[in-house]
């Protein structure tokens, strides 16, 4: 029996583009390991470790971690990972990152979830949250039964400073000059693969049979259209 290469893959899209719900779903239907940049920070702020220190020196100044410690970060938690195929997300953000990573490991695909801006800003800015229970509502898909109030507790929703109009737009703007030179760079690799539109439902099927052409799917339910 041939054993197929490991899979080595990366997602990418702004905030607010479903990122999370679309890694859920491929860690649940292809059993990959997800290693997100975001998680394994906080991670390392919380446990104290050297990295983790020197990182949020960066932050509470309000700067860019360097890409030298976010690359460590990530390389060292990859070495954990060789016999698994998995799916890198938030990293690599700048073209260094990748080609620190390439030096490493050979990616197959890149993921990237094309969701207008437009779009993103009406989803972000609907969000709402009750702060002691940390439960999301979102105006237009899932409002609360009483306008700006929590459904269970009745008291007041708040909306996270990241998710307000102004924020929103200074945090798009930030990916897309961030981000463009890194797509740019794996689309001239030919690993690429764009998946436009304007809902996680309707992106997802298309991002299911790309790569059920790399992975069977290890999920017990047979649906026709995988959730």
């Amino acid at each position: 029996m041939v054993v197929p290469p490991l899979l080595r893959a990366i997602i990418m899209g702004p905030p607010g583009s479903g990122k999370g719900t679309v890694s859920a779903r491929i860690i649940k239907h292809f059993g990959v390991k997800h290693l997100s940049s975001g998680d394994l920070l906080r991670d390392n702020i919380q446990k104290k470790t050297e990295v983790g220190i020197l990182a949020k020196s960066y932050i509470d100044q309000g700067q860019l971690i360097p890409d030298d410690i976010m690359t460590q970060l990530m390389l060292n938690e990859l070495k954990g990972l060789d016999r698994y195929n998995w799916l890198l997300d938030g990293f690599p953000r700048t073209v260094a990152q990748a080609e620190a990573l390439d030096k490493e490991c050979h990616i197959d695909t890149v993921i990237d979830l094309d969701v207008p801006f437009e779009t993103i800003k009406c989803r972000l800015t609907a969000r709402w949250i009750h702060p002691a229970s940390g439960r999301v509502y979102n105006l237009e898909f899932s409002p609360p039964k009483v306008q700006g109030i929590d459904d269970v507790t009745g008291e007041p929703l708040v909306q996270r400073d990241d998710d307000k109009p102004e924020t929103v737009s200074k945090r798009l703007q930030a990916y897309d000059a961030q981000t463009k030179p890194v797509l740019e760079y794996y689309r001239n690799k030919g690993l690429l693969k764009s998946f436009s539109g304007t809902e996680t439902n309707q992106i997802w099927p298309h991002i299911y049979a790309f790569l059920q052409t790399k992975l069977p799917d290890v999920s017990q339910k047979d649906a026709a259209i995988p959730r």
